[in-house]
């Protein structure tokens, strides 16, 4: 199936990107269509811009935590100590 069955396409605009690796990558998009501001990098995933000498930070990733690690962060260990009391006074049925 040619051009001549589906008829004209429309016009084109190649814009480049550049992501903080230094990756260009250039989608199309029609000619009277809004052009993001940023990109999605195909080659590693990070945000690209359209400006060369300045590419958006990467995003920043936050390590694994674990329930407990979460736990910590709310509770201070004289809290942890008072819950434990309780939970055990209550196994106890002194409660």
């Amino acid at each position: 199936m040619g051009e001549a069955e589906r008829g004209e396409s429309a016009p084109r605009l190649r814009i480049s990107f550049w992501c903080s690796n230094g990756h260009e990558t250039q989608p199309s998009f029609a000619s009277d269509a809004q052009v993001p501001d940023t990109w999605d990098c195909p080659r590693c995933g990070f945000p690209a811009g359209q400006d060369p000498d300045n590419p958006p930070d990467p995003p920043r990733t936050e390590p694994y935590k674990t329930h407990l690690a979460y736990v910590r962060e709310r509770r201070s260990d004289a809290d942890g100590e008072a819950i434990l009391a309780e939970a055990l006074a209550k196994l106890r049925g002194e409660i």
